[in-house]
């Protein structure tokens, strides 16, 4: 599924970039293009003139025809055009034969008959061919009963515009590579936090269904039981139904836990924010724990700094600080120690809730903040949880845009710390 999702976005991708670079690349060659057939055109047609401006214009006095005689002089009629090209002129009479060629070059006369057949054969007063792999443009000028024929070489001009098609090919094809790993590096990269919530899912899915089982058990097994023993009293059957309640019971927090957890995950669920004063809030639930906490002969201090706010929702924040109490009490060892500190850091207030105890492996320090994980499974179910505190517990903090995090030293003790603004 996954490799059909990066599939599609690499495909995506590409497609749309290589359609962007056609667009680009055409329209740099299409203005390369009429630059250079500009440039061309104006060479072609200002040698034309200066050849029309010579004595020519009219006809010429010395030829019957109207054809000048040939004449190996300098051309009248204005300053001669830059010569930027290979250029020559020919001239015919009212036949098409050549009676007249101007060069500043030396060519074989075959050569000055072939272009003269080229160009005659294309049937136009302007067009391209090519001669001995060279490029040619020509224009004919009707001079008298004649016509004049200025020809230019092209063949550097056509070979900047190959050169330009193969230049934007390669590039293109270097840059679709290049584009192909830079696209799938983060398309894996896209796909990473989809696949990990899509696992996490799947998890989250497994794990539920593991915890609901083992009270459903129990609790069909102890109907079973009392169906088998029918005809007792209910006083004598009193065993077999609390341990129904009890799972009963231990289902109905789970299930409200897993209610509220996906309640936090809901971006459209949002609690009402305001500013609190989380001192109180602490002592609150510290008084609600005092006596729990002194019954099982656990040492307790506290250290709260008077009237620290922060912006949040009471119940949630006071429901964090309830579970890492909680959580502290249920892992210290016998005769151990819990202490809870509230203090100003910078602009930002810091709670910590530490116990003494067995602490936390460093390999588990990142993964308690999972659902249902619990680095003591069997101590866990005993003590009736389900691995869900922590978890919920990070989700306010998170909806809180705070922090929470652990730290414990193996056979030690145990940290939490949240951070809030």
């Amino acid at each position: 599924m996954f490799t059909k999702l990066r599939n599609r976005f690499l495909i995506l991708n590409l497609t749309t970039i290589s359609v962007m670079m056609l667009i680009a690349f055409a329209t740099i060659y299409v203005i390369m293009y009429l630059n250079v057939k500009n440039d061309i055109n104006m060479d072609l047609h200002r040698i034309a003139d200066y050849q029309q401006k010579g004595p020519g214009d009219a006809g010429h006095p010395g030829s019957a025809d109207g054809i000048p005689p040939k004449d190996n002089g300098p051309m009248q009629g204005g300053d001669q055009p830059p010569e930027r090209s290979i250029s020559f002129t020919v001239t015919t009479d009212s036949t098409g034969k050549l009676i007249d060629k101007e060069s500043k070059f030396t060519m074989d006369e075959e050569f000055y008959t072939a272009a003269l057949k080229e160009a005659l054969s294309v049937g136009k007063d302007i067009g391209r061919f090519t001669l001995d792999d060279s490029r040619w443009i020509f224009t004919v000028k009707h001079v008298g009963s004649g016509e004049v024929i200025v020809f230019l070489d092209i063949t550097a001009q056509q070979k900047i515009l190959t050169n330009l098609i193969y230049t934007f090919t390669a590039v293109g094809i270097l840059m679709l590579i290049i584009l192909y790993f830079t696209s799938r590096f983060f398309a894996n990269r896209s796909i990473a936090p989809v696949r990990e919530a899509f696992d996490k899912q799947k998890q989250f899915i497994a794990d539920a269904s593991h915890e609901l089982k083992t009270p459903l058990t129990i609790i069909n097994t102890n109907a079973d039981v009392l169906l088998s023993n029918s005809d007792d009293t209910i006083g004598n059957q009193a065993k077999w139904l609390q341990y129904i309640k009890s799972e009963t019971e231990r289902m109905t927090r789970l299930t409200n836990d897993l209610l509220y957890l996906t309640e936090m995950d809901d971006t459209r669920t949002s609690m009402i924010h305001s500013r609190l004063n989380m001192s109180d809030a602490v002592e609150n639930i510290i008084l609600t724990m005092e006596a729990v906490i002194f019954e099982k002969h656990i040492s307790f201090e506290y250290d709260i700094e008077p009237d620290l706010t922060v912006q949040g929702n009471s119940e949630q924040l006071m429901q964090v600080v309830m579970i890492l109490l909680d959580n502290a009490v249920k892992y210290t060892n016998p005769k151990g120690s819990v202490a809870v500190t509230l203090k100003k850091q910078n602009t930002d207030v810091l709670l910590c809730v530490s116990n003494t105890g067995d602490g936390i492996a460093a390999e588990h320090l990142t993964r308690i903040f999972d659902r249902f994980y619990r680095t003591d499974n069997s101590r866990a179910r005993k003590q009736g949880g389900y691995g869900l505190g922590l978890a919920i517990a990070k989700s306010i903090v998170d909806q809180h845009k705070g922090k929470i995090y652990a730290k414990s030293v193996a056979g030690e003790s145990t940290s939490f710390y949240v951070q809030l603004s």
